[in-house]
């Protein structure tokens, strides 16, 4: 795999060699916005301020983090959407750039209106429950929710969030009923998950390994494909409930307008490649819980047309309907 990606980054480096030394002297020329559409001190927020950092010092001029909140993360995304296509306004992405379409009425789509620079990493949630809950595993849990009635309880930082997506497509895999209560952010939600006011929680594992290893919550499994590198002993969900299909978590990119000149993406992803290659870059990102794993561009454009059609589907099964 790692041999692939390199030969992918090859590709990448290799294409149009000319237009892309053009480029490379050429840009950027002037300051750089990158537009993150959630609120400054989130983690959308952090992955953007340092990626934002070490590509002001590797090319002498600032790329500057802007926040335009609002609707979910439409607004910002929106606002890039229709932003001239030089490489001088990009988008930091996360889940909700595949998902918010399908819950909202937006004028901009994932795949069409903008290109991939990379792809970063994963940050997996957590399935954690109550000590009151009688459940020790996934399969246990699965279980103890078929036979459930009222069905189990699960908190979320809100519609359409990552722990909502974890909660409802565990809800369809496994073909049991779970009743959503969904909250302003985390804070609130997990305050009511500690009090037993609801059973369950799909949870940042960031947050919800301090309460696991004191006993106030019990741990279950990670939502992620692949077992977290810092929680080694913990299994999937896939594994753990026999849901070969289940892979939910917090995901991480960068993305430019759509038309954006070859070249220029071609050297913002070189630049890239090259910033988290860096030793204190890679250390930030797993102080954050996020799992490393750069993409292509061509990779990422596919992982996020996976995403927008996996989700798209999820939520019309739940029958979710856009607002």
């Amino acid at each position: 795999m790692k041999k692939f990606i390199r030969l992918a980054w090859a590709a990448v480096l290799s294409a149009t060699p000319l237009a892309a030394a053009h480029a490379q002297a050429a840009y950027p020329a002037k300051p750089v916005r990158i537009i993150v559409p959630f609120s400054a001190g989130g983690i959308v927020d952090s992955v953007a301020r340092l990626v934002g950092d070490k590509l002001s010092t590797m090319n002498g001029q600032p790329f500057i983090v802007e926040n335009k909140t609002g609707a979910g993360g439409a607004i910002g995304t929106d606002f890039v959407a229709k932003a001239p296509a030089d490489g001088y306004t990009l988008l930091l992405v996360s889940p909700s750039h595949a998902v918010g379409p399908s819950l909202q009425k937006v004028t901009w789509n994932p795949v069409r209106d903008f290109k991939a620079i990379a792809g970063f990493g994963i940050v997996p949630n957590v399935i954690v429950v109550h000590p009151s809950v009688q459940a020790s595993t996934m399969a246990q849990l699965v279980e103890l929710a078929r036979k459930s009635d009222p069905p189990l309880t699960y908190a979320t930082a809100g519609l359409g969030t990552s722990n909502h997506l974890s909660g409802e497509l565990l809800a369809q895999e496994a073909h049991i009923k779970l009743t959503h209560v969904p909250y302003k952010g985390q804070t609130d939600a997990l305050n009511d998950l500690l009090g037993g006011r609801v059973a369950m929680m799909p949870l940042t594992a960031a947050l919800a390994m301090p309460h696991a290893k004191s006993g106030k919550l019990r741990a279950l499994a990670v939502t992620t494909a692949k077992r977290a590198s810092a929680l080694p002993d913990l299994p999937t969900v896939a594994e753990s409930a026999n849901l070969p299909n289940y892979e939910v978590g917090t995901w991480f990119g960068l993305v430019a307008p759509a038309n954006t000149p070859a070249p220029v993406l071609q050297k913002l992803a070189a630049d890239v490649e090259r910033v988290v290659a860096q030793p204190d870059v890679q250390a930030k990102f797993a102080s954050l819980g996020m799992e490393l794993a750069l993409q292509t561009p061509a990779q990422f454009d596919a992982f996020v047309a996976r995403e927008y059609e996996k989700w798209s589907r999820v939520i019309k099964q739940a029958g979710i309907e856009a607002n």
